[in-house]
C-alpha cells in the first residue's frame, strides 16, 4: 500500500534551518508529481512547494520563495524540503502529498502523517 512518512521536523529558532524528508513507498515515485503542504495552527492546509517527476520544474508559495527548496531523490524514493531563514509564520504541520493513479484509472491523493515544525525563540 501507499505510504508517505515524513521526518525532520522540530523546534528551531527564527533564522534557523531544517530539512524535511518524506520516504515514499507503494507506488512509482519517479513518475509521480510530489508536493509539500503545511497546516498552521488554526488554519487550513496550504501548498508550500511542488516538484515535477524529475525535479526539474518546481513551484513555491510566495511566502517561501527564496527560502525553501524542494528536491527529490528518485533512486531512494524520497522527497525533501530544505527550509532556511525560518520565521514564526512557518510554524505548522508539514505534510507530504502524492497523487496516485489507481489501476481503475481514478486518482487518489495520498498524505503522510505530517511532521511538526515550530519556529520560536
Amino acid at each position: 500500500q501507499v505510504q508517505l512518512v515524513e521526518s525532520g521536523g522540530g523546534l528551531v529558532q527564527p533564522g534557523g534551518s531544517l530539512r524535511l524528508s518524506c520516504a515514499a513507498s507503494g507506488f512509482t515515485f519517479r513518475t509521480t508529481l510530489m508536493s509539500w503542504y503545511r497546516q498552521p495552527p488554526g488554519k487550513g492546509r496550504e501548498l508550500v512547494a511542488r516538484s515535477s517527476t524529475a525535479g526539474g520544474a518546481t513551484t513555491y508559495a510566495d511566502s517561501v520563495k527564496g527560502r525553501f527548496t524542494i528536491s527529490r531523490d528518485n533512486a531512494k524514493n524520497t522527497l525533501f524540503l530544505q527550509m532556511n531563514n525560518l520565521t514564526p509564520e512557518d510554524t505548522a504541520v508539514y505534510v507530504c502529498n502524492a497523487p496516485v493513479r489507481t489501476p481503475q484509472g481514478t486518482w487518489v491523493d495520498y498524505w503522510g502523517q505530517g511532521t511538526q515544525v515550530t519556529v520560536s525563540s
